[in-house]
Parts: structure tokens; sequence; C-alpha cells
């Protein structure tokens, strides 16, 4: 049956669980407090870079899907989802402000019975001690009688969402109670996938320790590489292709490089260690983790004037300004830190990157952007590779002989090559 659903929140979240719904034959509304964004959307246009999106957009939007800045829409809603952002504070906390804000609007409108659901990323009690008490004041209403609700964590990829959306490993339903439970159950039906509902603290530390797992592999990988670059001639993606064969382990996230970014994962472990420490816990792993993904980038930094010596005056160009292929998000990208570095040595940049430009744009005016990687390579003296594009992996660099060096932070090239080369987890 055809559900109408609300959906607070228009970044890459709820933008990718508006497709999967108007694809899945329900009315999907979304609501953001950004005009240009929602008329974007209401154009048929993707506002952020995603595998497929654009084509799901306008294969839907002015038939079952639409976006608004009202949220007035709740009124005929059957399911809500808030899908707003919960950004760090300077000190690493979790910023709720988005979700008390979208709760308040959606209490004023519960009319019938509705299924709220809280997909944004909160930490375990917010369910139960934020969002419920606002819905009850605003609308005078009981949860659990008069509307439902339910905590339902996203395990998106970012350059992947849009398949994940339609794809998932399994489905986490934290229900308020089994009324709320079952109507967001049937909603999930028709992907056949491996659904676990359980309480609402529950699915929201189901995230967080999701998350905080597979950052924890990829900073694994690159401690090894580091010793393994210390000990000379074993490779560390060697190494992981050994680790990951062991079934208990897997090789997803072993490939070691400059470390992670993203909307996600550094956010949610620092939010994950402040709440911790909150209730007088010391994360002692949780903190590890992040600080070897900060040493990563300033490690290659490092490698690259062992090799070459002073950077100051010298041309580097960077490839990959986002922080992974297929998206343009450069939110956490190493190469933000990767370039603070080179400004302090005193390094002239060269950026290229294939959909990232315009928003690592924003974070440094000032450095010096081209439009195609012929033109970032044929100006530099050292090319840093960030992020393993495809148009990266199979380029002619010999022909660059003004390069007397590359740095591969991702292992991106897999041919030999005659130009100097360093990379991550292997000194030859």
């Amino acid at each position: 049956m055809m559900k109408k659903i609300g959906i607070v929140g228009a970044g890459y979240v709820g933008i990718s669980t508006a497709v999967l719904f108007a694809e899945l034959g329900h009315r999907v509304t979304l609501v953001d407090i950004d005009k240009e964004k929602v008329e974007k959307i209401n154009a048929g246009k993707a506002p952020i870079y995603e595998k497929g999106l654009q084509e799901l957009l306008e294969k839907h939007v002015g038939k079952t899907l639409s976006a608004t800045t009202s949220y007035d829409i709740i009124n005929e809603s059957d399911i809500i989802f808030i899908c707003v952002g919960t950004p760090s504070k300077e000190d690493g906390s979790i910023n709720l402000d988005y979700v008390r804000k979208s709760s308040e609007e959606i209490s004023e409108r519960i009319g019938g019975y509705k299924v709220i659901v809280v997909k944004s990323t909160v930490l375990p009690g917010t369910t139960e001690n934020v969002v419920i008490p606002i819905l009850e004041k605003g609308s005078g209403k009981n949860v659990g009688k008069d509307f439902g609700v339910c905590m339902n964590p996203e395990f998106l990829r970012e350059g992947n969402a849009i398949y994940d959306s339609f794809h998932p490993d399994r489905i986490v339903i934290g229900e308020y109670d089994k009324k709320s439970g079952n109507i967001l159950e049937d909603l999930y039906k028709p992907l056949n996938a491996p659904i676990f509902r359980t309480n609402l603290k529950t699915a929201e530390m189901i995230k967080y320790a999701s998350n905080a797992f597979l950052a924890t592999k990829i900073s694994f990988a690159n401690e090894i590489a580091n010793i393994c670059e210390k000990i000379g001639g074993v490779d560390v993606y060697d190494v992981m292709k050994g680790v990951g064969m062991d079934h208990r382990i897997s090789p997803y996230f072993l490939n070691a490089g400059v470390g992670f970014g993203g909307s996600c994962f550094p956010k949610d472990l620092k939010a994950l260690i402040k709440f911790s420490e909150e209730k007088s816990y010391k994360p002692i792993l949780l903190k590890s983790v992040l600080e070897v993904n900060d040493y990563q980038p300033k490690h290659l930094v490092d490698r690259i004037e062992e090799k070459v010596g002073s950077l100051k005056g010298k041309n580097v160009c960077i490839l990959g300004l986002s922080f992974k292929p297929n998206t343009d998000d450069v939110r956490e990208s190493r190469a933000i830190i990767i370039v603070n570095e080179l400004i302090k040595r005193g390094a002239h940049i060269i950026a290229y990157d294939p959909k990232a430009k315009e928003n690592f744009r924003k974070l440094f005016p000032n450095i010096i952007y081209v439009d195609n990687v012929d033109d970032a390579l044929k100006k530099a003296e050292i090319c840093i590779i960030q992020a393993d594009w495809d148009e990266f992996k199979n380029l002619d660099y010999s022909r660059y002989k003004n390069l007397v060096l590359i740095a591969d932070g991702r292992r991106t090239i897999s041919k030999k090559i005659d130009i100097p080369y360093i990379t991550v987890g292997y000194r030859w």
C-alpha cells in the first residue's frame, strides 16, 4: 500500500532515502530549509554528486517526489523521517540543534497517528530523552498511543549511497513499541534484506559501534603499514591480503593509506569519545584510532621531504580533493591536512578533482585549481595522489618528465613506473 512519506533534511541520507521510497511506489516529500537545494530538486537536478541519483530524480520528480521548505506536509504524512545533520561541536560533542528544531516543527503538526523515524546519527538515549519529550510537549499527545517512534540508523557509503539504499546488508529498527516497528518493517519488506528489531538505545549504539569498528580497521592497517615501512621489503597490501583471507576478519576496510575522512567516521568517533568521557569512561582504543588517522597525511608529507628535501618553492600537485572517490564531499578530507602541511612548508599547490574542486575552493581559495589531470601534472614537480579516482589509475605518468616524485597515498598506481615513487606501507 502506498504511503505518504515526509523526509526532513535533503542531505546524503535524506535524498537517498527519498529516491528509494519513491522507486518503491510511495509518495515522498523532502523538507529542507535550503531554498536553493529545494529548487534544484524540484527541477530534477541532483544537489550533490552521487552515482545514480540524477537518473532517479529525473524519473520521479513531478510524479511521486517533490521538495519544499514548508513543514506543513507533515500533516499529510503517514511516516516522517528525520534525516538532518548532527555536526560536531568544537569539543567533539554532538550538536543536536537540527534534531531539536525538526522535532519541534513536527510536534506542531501531528494530527492523526504517524510514525516519526529518527534516521540522523544520534547518541544512545537521544531519541528517548530528547526527541520524544519534544514531540509530546509540542503536540500534547502521547507516544505509543497517538503517534509512534522508531530509530532507524543508516549504513550508507558516500559514493555508493544509492546502491546501498536499495541493497542494504541489514535494516536496523529501534522501536518504541511493536506497532511502530511493524509499520516501519512493512515499509522496508520489499527490499528483502535482513531486519533486526531492537530498542531505541541499542539501535543508536549499533550505528556508532559499526562506524567505530570500520574506522578501527583502517587505522589498524595504517599502523601496520607504518611498521612495514620501517622493516623494508614488506608490502602492507600483501600483509593485509593475507590477513583479510581469514573469514573472521574479512578484507574490507584494510587498505592502508592516508586515512579516513567524510561526514561520518571522524564526527561519530569524536562524539562517541566525548560521550564515553561524560560517562566516566576513557575510550583508549577510540582515541588511538583518531590519533593514527591524523598522523597519516602528515607522515606522507614527511616522507616526501625525506626524498626531495625542503618543499619550499616547489610545485606540488594534489590529485583528489574529496575524502574518497565518486563523491564531491570534502568534509574531513585528508586533502585538507595535506594542503595545510604543504602551505606550512612553503610549497606551491596545484589541485585537481573530477567533482570536488568547487567545494574544496571554499576552504582554500588561494591555491591553484586546474580543470583536468594533465594540467595538474605538467605543471608539477611532485604529485600526491590523495583520492583514488579511476582516472588516476591508468595514466601514463612517464610522459611527465617534469615530475621528480609521485607520492601515492591510496596505492592507486598498480603498475611499475619509471618515476621515483613512494606509497603507504612499503619502502623500496
